[in-house]
C-alpha cells in the first residue's frame, strides 16, 4: 500500500512512514493511493466474522508492507483483550433506536478502540527502538486519555498531551492527570482545543524540530485511527444485513464520521452518515451551505466536539474534488489566508449524497438526555445524545445506527442535571480517582509548549 498528500500525490509513502508522521510534509494529510473496495461476495464472508477476525481482513489492507497477518491478528487480540466486552462493541436496541456502545476499553471513549491498537503498533513496528520517540497530541477530553492508556510506561516513548484548561470534563481530566508514569506529561493550554490541535500541527510542520524531537502523533490525522475505526462499521452493519442502514456519528474533527465515508468507499452499502455537532456547528453549516468558515469555539455541555476547525474535512474535500491535489491545495491556501473557504453547488450535491447534519444545542441535548432515561432507563452521555437528536432528520423506515462514544460517567454534572440520577463508577477507572493529579498550565503560546518538551527531553 502506497500512501500520499491530499496537497501532493507525487509524494510517496509506505505505511510506517506514515504511521510515524502523522502530518505529510507539506502540511496535508496521508491517505492511501487506491482503496481495496470489496464486492458482494466479499462483504458476504466478512459478515461471518468475529470482530478480530474482521478487524485483521480490513486493517491489513492498509499494512500489509509492513505486518504478516498472522502478527496482526495477535497484536489484535492483545489490543482487545482488557475490554469488558467479548466482541469489543455492544449493540443494543432501544425502541427504534439501535446504540453501537464504543466505549467499553480503558478510558471508557470509542478512541481506545483505535489507540491500544496503535500503542501496540509502535512496538511491533520498532519505532522507538533506537531512539525515543516523542508523541505530541491534542486532545478535547478523550483522546488524550485513550493515547496515555495505549502508550504509559512503554519504553523509548514520551507522550505530551495538550489539553483546553478548564474545558474538559473533571472526570475526562482525572483519567489523564493521574496517570502518575515518567513518560507522560499532562499541559493544560490556556485556550481552545483548536489552538491546541493548531499547535501540534505547527509542530509537525517545522521539519527542523520534528525532527530534532523525533516526534510522532496520535490524533485522528494519523491514517492508522481512520483505519482502525473503519472496523466497526462493517461489524454493526452486518448485525442489520439486508436493511436501508444510516449512521448517526457525533463528532467535530470528523474523524470517526470520515472512517465511516471509508467503509462505504470499500463497498459497504451505508445509505448515509448523520454528523451531529453541538453549537460548534461548521460541519453543519459548510455541509448544508457549502461555507467552511471557523468560528469562535463556544464551550458546550459535549466538549469533546468543541471544535472550530475539523481537521479530517480535508481528507473528504479530497475526495469531492475529485482527488485533485492541486484544488486542496487552493481551498485550504483560502483557508489559512482568509479564514474561509466555499464550495460550489456541485460539490455540495456530491457531499449530501453521503452526509447530513445537524445541530444539536445544550439545551436540547439535556431534553434528549432526560428523555431517554425516562423512556429506557438507560443514560446516555451527551455527545451520543446529540446523535439521537440529529438522527430524527431521516424521516424514512430507515435501521438507523447511533455512534455510542463514551460512558456518562465522565460527564457526572451534564447526566445529573439532566436526570438527577447518580452514575456507577466503571470498574476501569475506579483505581484512578483517589489519586493525585498532575499537569502543567502553559499559556497558548506555541514557543512556550516547545520549550517545556524540549526541557523535559534534554
Amino acid at each position: 500500500m502506497e500512501y500520499i498528500s491530499t496537497r501532493n500525490k507525487t509524494l510517496k509513502y509506505n505505511f510506517k512512514d506514515i504511521f510515524l508522521r502523522g502530518l505529510a510534509p507539506d502540511g496535508g494529510l496521508f491517505i492511501p493511493r487506491q482503496i481495496k473496495k470489496y464486492n458482494n461476495s466479499e462483504i458476504e464472508k466478512l459478515s461471518k466474522l468475529n470482530y478480530v477476525d474482521l478487524a485483521t481482513e480490513i486493517i491489513l489492507n492498509f499494512c500489509s508492507s509492513d505486518f504478516e497477518k498472522n502478527k496482526l491478528k495477535k497484536l489484535l487480540e492483545m489490543s482487545y483483550k482488557n475490554f469488558t466486552t467479548q466482541e469489543v462493541i455492544n449493540i443494543k436496541k432501544f425502541g427504534d433506536i439501535n446504540l453501537i456502545e464504543l466505549y467499553h476499553g480503558p478510558t471508557l471513549a470509542f478512541k481506545d478502540i483505535a489507540m491500544q491498537v496503535l500503542g501496540n503498533m509502535y512496538d511491533e513496528l520498532n519505532i522507538s527502538s533506537n531512539k525515543t520517540v516523542n508523541i505530541v497530541v491534542a486532545t478535547s477530553g478523550d483522546t488524550g486519555s485513550a493515547a496515555i492508556a495505549a502508550l504509559n510506561d512503554r519504553k523509548n516513548i514520551n507522550v505530551f498531551v495538550l489539553h483546553p484548561y478548564n474545558k474538559i470534563s473533571n472526570i475526562q481530566r482525572k483519567i489523564m492527570t493521574t496517570v502518575g508514569s515518567n513518560n507522560i506529561y499532562n499541559i493544560a493550554i490556556r485556550g481552545t482545543f483548536d489552538d491546541c490541535q493548531k499547535h501540534v500541527k505547527e509542530m509537525f510542520s517545522e521539519n527542523k524540530f520534528r525532527e530534532k524531537i523525533n516526534m510522532s502523533g496520535v490524533n485522528s490525522i494519523n491514517w492508522a485511527r481512520i483505519v482502525c475505526q473503519i472496523v466497526y462499521y462493517f461489524y454493526s452493519y452486518f448485525k442489520f444485513k439486508n436493511k436501508k442502514i444510516n449512521f448517526a456519528v457525533p463528532t467535530g474533527n470528523f474523524g470517526d464520521v470520515f472512517a465511516g465515508y471509508m467503509a462505504k468507499k470499500m463497498g459497504l452499502p451505508i445509505e448515509k452518515l448523520i454528523i451531529a455537532t453541538n453549537e460548534n456547528d461548521i460541519l453543519e453549516r459548510v455541509i448544508n451551505t457549502g461555507e467552511y468558515k471557523p468560528s469562535k469555539v463556544k464551550p458546550s455541555l459535549s466538549p469533546s466536539m468543541d471544535v472550530q476547525i475539523s481537521s479530517n474535512f480535508e481528507r473528504l474535500l479530497f475526495y469531492i474534488l475529485d482527488e485533485d491535489d492541486k484544488k486542496v491545495s487552493v481551498f485550504m491556501n483560502d483557508l489559512k489566508l482568509k479564514g474561509s473557504f466555499l464550495l460550489n453547488k456541485e460539490q455540495i450535491a456530491i457531499i449530501k449524497k453521503d452526509f447530513s447534519a445537524k445541530k444539536i444545542n445544550d439545551k436540547e441535548t439535556i431534553e434528549i438526555i432526560k428523555n431517554f432515561s425516562k423512556n429506557h432507563d438507560f443514560i446516555l452521555d451527551p455527545h451520543t445524545a446529540t446523535a439521537v437528536g440529529a438522527s430524527k432528520i431521516i424521516k424514512d423506515n430507515s435501521v438507523i445506527l447511533i455512534l455510542g462514544t463514551a460512558h456518562p460517567y465522565k460527564f457526572l454534572e451534564t447526566i445529573k442535571m439532566a436526570t438527577s440520577k447518580e452514575v456507577a463508577m466503571p470498574k476501569q477507572i475506579a483505581h484512578l480517582m483517589d489519586k493525585k493529579e498532575k499537569y502543567d498550565v502553559l499559556e497558548n503560546k506555541i514557543t512556550d509548549i516547545k520549550e517545556y518538551i524540549l526541557g523535559k527531553i534534554s
